[in-house]
């Protein structure tokens, strides 16, 4: 039930604190794990005060314990040491503080964090976060590298040095954070997003020297893989050595096996890419070179040819073929007129031959009425019809005195 409250009616401290210390007595006793960032165990107190702290968040609890509690402990906890604490919620009143009373400390052991991972490495890689299609390219040669590494720490100094010897004029944007212990992941992810909105950085590497598992398990943090996962800039990772394998390596877009691996995969070497640019224009020249003497080659071929050599041979190969082919034509057109008129001198010889006329010139005679039938039969005209007779020279016209039937022959000289 919610306290009603006012400004005339306010609550006291004290109401307050018994209040909030009401609710969370109600509470049972619950099992909640940490890493331990803070023993105080004064000499010859029974108690022994710890600081448990989210791994993953800036948040962490006071917990209190018997010494008794603490000393069943083995091995005896440390100062970064991953904790299960089964603990009672308590509040103190009189400073109202919020607490633990922890009643059994459990550390939990190598195996058990292995056995994690392995779990949160499968669950991942099934949401996809490490599929190999993700992952973006480094560029050839990036303007700004931003570096997330341990303050003034060895994988700082071999990710700058190598990668100023490979290419003198890269630069660098670092970020220096808490690589090991409870702030890692807030401080690693926290430089990540910053490193991520620059506008010029290019790509990320994230250093780190080698390490037991524990100082390692930051970079196999969910908080951290999940970040990285989103990054919109390419991602190298080059934590410890090559047989470490925290989960930050599948996820990132390039896994180097050292920082100093790492600057050789950021940046080319200048002398290597030197030496190829040199090897590429001598090649380029060898390709020009041998080019221009092919076509060079070609193009003597070509002015070789007569019809470049002496361009005016093929024009007086023609004009001497148009020459021939006009007296061809000329002769044949000349056969032809003389072959024809030989064939109309002997048609026209046949014609005159076959002609009327050349009877009427060896005294014959053409008889014609005057409706200009020709006469053939003495019986065909009547005694006072007027005829027309056609000689060769010209016409007479005569008139039938009398009609005979029959013509005598002609007297024998």
């Amino acid at each position: 039930m919610a306290l009603q409250t006012s400004f005339e009616h306010p609550v006291p401290v004290s109401e307050l604190a018994k209040m909030v210390g009401d609710w969370i007595d109600r509470l049972g006793a619950i099992w909640v794990e940490g890493q331990v960032t803070q023993i105080s165990r004064r000499p010859g107190a029974g108690m022994v005060f710890l600081t448990l702290r989210d791994p993953s968040h800036d948040v962490s609890v006071n917990v209190t314990c018997y010494r008794s509690v603490y000393d069943k402990v083995m091995p005896a906890p440390s100062e970064g040491a991953r904790m299960v604490v089964w603990a009672k919620p308590n509040f103190y009143r009189p400073r109202g503080q919020f607490s633990l009373l922890a009643q059994e400390l459990r550390p939990v052991g190598i195996g058990e964090l292995l056995a994690r991972l392995e779990e949160l490495k499968r669950r991942l890689a099934a949401e996809g976060l490490f599929d190999t299609a993700l992952k973006k390219r480094l560029p050839f040669l990036p303007h700004l590298i931003g570096l997330i590494c341990g303050r003034a720490s060895a994988a700082e100094k071999d990710v700058l040095e190598n990668a100023q010897r490979r290419w003198p004029g890269v630069r660098f944007e670092v970020r220096e954070t808490a690589v090991q212990g409870a702030g890692a992941v807030t401080g690693v992810t926290a430089a990540l997003a910053e490193l991520d909105a620059h506008p010029e950085v290019d790509v990320i590497v994230i250093a780190r020297g080698g390490g037991s598992v524990e100082d390692l398990l930051p970079f196999s943090d969910e908080q951290l893989i999940r970040a990285v996962a989103a990054c919109d800039t390419p991602v190298v990772s080059a934590i410890g050595h090559e047989p470490d394998s925290p989960l930050l390596d599948l996820v990132a877009d390039v896994r180097a096996s050292t920082p100093t691996d790492a600057a050789k995969r950021i940046v080319p070497d200048v002398r290597e890419e030197t030496e190829r640019v040199s090897l590429a224009r001598r090649r380029l020249w060898s390709a020009i070179n041998q080019l221009l003497d092919r076509e060079q080659h070609a193009l003597g071929g070509f002015r070789s040819r007569p019809v470049l050599a002496v361009p005016y041979v093929m024009l007086d190969q023609r004009a001497q073929e148009i020459v021939a082919l006009r007296d061809r034509a000329y002769r044949c057109a000349r056969h032809k007129v003389t072959q024809d008129g030989e064939v109309l001198t002997q048609t026209l010889a046949r014609v005159r031959a076959l002609s009327p006329l050349a009877t009427l010139e060896r005294g014959y005679a053409v008889v014609q009425r005057a409706d200009g039938a020709v006469v053939r039969k003495p019986a065909e005209v009547e005694p006072g019809d007027p005829l027309t007779l056609r000689l060769a020279g010209g016409a007479l016209a005569a008139t039938v005195a009398a009609a005979r039937l029959s013509v005598p022959a002609p007297a024998t000289p």
